[in-house]
């Protein structure tokens, strides 16, 4: 294993900077949801329109999904309110359809989902993931979120997908020149991306317990066995490596 005083650091900013990046790019799709809803004390699911020139300029590259999701009761005319893209490549976005109605077998309560629970009871940007997106596109997915307010309560969020096999092809490449196991994972210790079989996506590192680390502050630290956690900037990524 690499262990000059810079290894890893290349993975650790390279993967900082992504997250920034997507976060960075729904500024403007936050700032849309909260002048809209600040505009208008009655804004209803038409009204969302008006958001999709700043969701259609979030979509591309890494990014596949986008858009903002109501808190429920806050628009005027329906309980709950769903405006989400999809990229398409050349062709039109395509915007995602589900049942909003409580009564319908196929409704989608949105509320019990980490995405959106997590902003709404910290009011922090939250990345959740890796899991598969079988609403969508049957893939391992990230999803971007960040809480809306409206008059200081919480009021929806804005988010963004993108597929765990474009951050693969990105950072996979440089997880292998480190050697031995280097793994990219969540605050649950779940693989995000790895430079082996052995820890596959969506697997749980076992060798170190990662949400005992997480909740003790996350420092960077080489356990008694020689795995190394680094986080990645500000996010609630990390990196873990060891010579096994």
């Amino acid at each position: 294993m690499n262990d000059t005083p810079s290894a890893g650091s290349e993975v650790v900013e390279q993967v900082s900077a992504l997250v920034e990046d997507v976060f960075g790019r729904l500024k403007p799709v936050l700032a849309g949801a909260e002048g809209l809803l600040a505009a208008s004390a009655d804004a209803t699911a038409e009204d969302l329109t008006r958001l999709r020139p700043q969701v259609f300029e979030v979509l591309g590259g890494l990014v596949v999904g986008a858009g903002f999701i109501s808190a429920p009761n806050l628009l005027s005319d329906q309980e709950f309110g769903f405006e989400w893209w999809t990229e398409t490549g050349d062709a039109e976005p395509v915007r995602l359809v589900i049942s909003l109605d409580p009564d319908s077998e196929n409704f989608l309560d949105y509320t019990r989902q980490s995405w959106f629970t997590v902003p709404r009871d910290t009011g922090r940007r939250h990345i959740n993931g890796p899991y598969v997106d079988y609403l969508c596109t049957d893939e391992y997915t990230l999803t971007f979120t960040v809480p809306v307010q409206r008059g200081g309560a919480f009021a929806g969020v804005v988010g963004a997908d993108i597929y765990v096999r474009e951050v693969e092809r990105l950072l996979q490449p440089k997880l292998r020149a480190l050697g031995g196991r280097a793994a990219l994972v969540n605050a649950q210790g779940r693989v995000i991306v790895s430079n082996n079989a052995r820890q596959a996506t969506g697997s749980l590192v076992r060798e170190v317990d990662v949400p005992a680390w997480w909740s003790a502050g996350a420092e960077p630290v080489t356990t008694e066995t020689g795995t190394q956690l680094r986080r990645c900037g500000d996010s609630p990524i990390a990196l873990v490596r060891s010579e096994r």
